[in-house]
């Protein structure tokens, strides 16, 4: 159809080959062929040249209009392989969403405002089958030590994120600026982690030190459970990001041997690399982090 508006344009088929970079011959193949498939004549002689018939006319509109859209699609499609333009779901937990996400996004954003970003929370649920399923394009993750890989998925580290102890104020070990986990071997304890991946480094440190710590009380979020401990109810250990908020009536004091910890990764689809936008985004990431 650009052959044929590209005579009709000039009005002979020797002028269209020149402006085309074809033979006489090639375009008159291809209106021919182009007339045997519309099932009716486009071109008709005048004098030393040609015009278009009413069906040619039609025709050539419409590819006035084909081509334009094919151009705009064209300029669509490269501002999109360049992070110009987009979308990118996002599935993150809570605690990460104000100290790591937040700043990620406002440096993002500045960088490739024409892609939309739709961050979504994910607490409770685990969010990597969401990108493993394509509904999400990255998601923030706590990974452990004997987690497996999966087929597809690149993890990438962001953060180790250190739990420390919230102690009731006044409590004999707040005069410690470093608390030994053994030293809470026997306390009453305030649950802070659902039970997952957040919970088990708790767990797993605490059985390094030779103990199961007892919970008294549970809470699955950190404002919860430094109230709990406020009250006297029991001590707990929270991550470093969940104490942006802090309770006047909790101490908070750094834990060793050992210090338990949570990886946080940022999880995408393999394929999804290739993306200019995408990979901005995990480098936006990546330098929070180290902030």
């Amino acid at each position: 159809m650009q052959v044929l508006r590209a005579v009709a344009t000039s009005g002979s088929v020797t002028a269209a080959a020149a402006h085309l970079g074809y033979t006489p011959s090639a375009v008159s193949q291809q209106v021919a062929a182009l007339e045997k498939e519309a099932g009716i004549a486009l071109l008709e002689r005048v004098g030393r040249g040609v015009q278009p018939t009413a069906a040619g006319r039609l025709l050539t509109r419409h590819a006035a209009i084909i081509s334009q859209h094919l151009a705009e699609a064209e300029t669509a499609l490269a501002d999109l392989r360049a992070g110009r333009t987009g979308r990118l779901t996002i599935r993150y937990f809570a605690s990460v969403g104000p100290t790591l996400l937040a700043p990620a996004l406002a440096r993002f954003r500045g960088e490739h405002p024409g892609v939309a970003i739709d961050p979504k929370l994910s607490d409770p649920d685990d969010p990597l089958p969401e990108v493993e399923q394509g509904n999400a394009d990255l998601a923030i993750v706590v990974r452990g030590p004997g987690d497996g890989s999966h087929p597809g998925i690149r993890v990438v580290h962001l953060l180790d994120d250190a739990y420390q102890a919230a102690l009731p104020a006044g409590h004999p070990l707040a005069a410690q600026r470093v608390i030994d986990l053994t030293d809470l071997a026997g306390e009453a304890w305030v649950g802070s982690e659902p039970p997952g991946p957040c919970l088990e480094p708790i767990i797993d440190a605490c059985a390094a030190a030779g103990f199961s710590p007892d919970f008294v009380a549970k809470s699955e979020d950190y404002a919860t459970a430094q109230g709990f401990v406020a009250a006297g109810l029991g001590v707990s250990l929270i991550p470093r990001l969940g104490l942006g908020t802090r309770h006047p009536g909790v101490t908070i004091r750094r834990v060793r041997r050992p210090e338990p910890i949570r990886r946080i990764y940022a999880a995408v689809r393999e394929i999804s690399l290739t993306q200019p936008a995408l990979r901005a985004l995990i480098d936006a990431l990546m330098d929070a982090a180290k902030e």
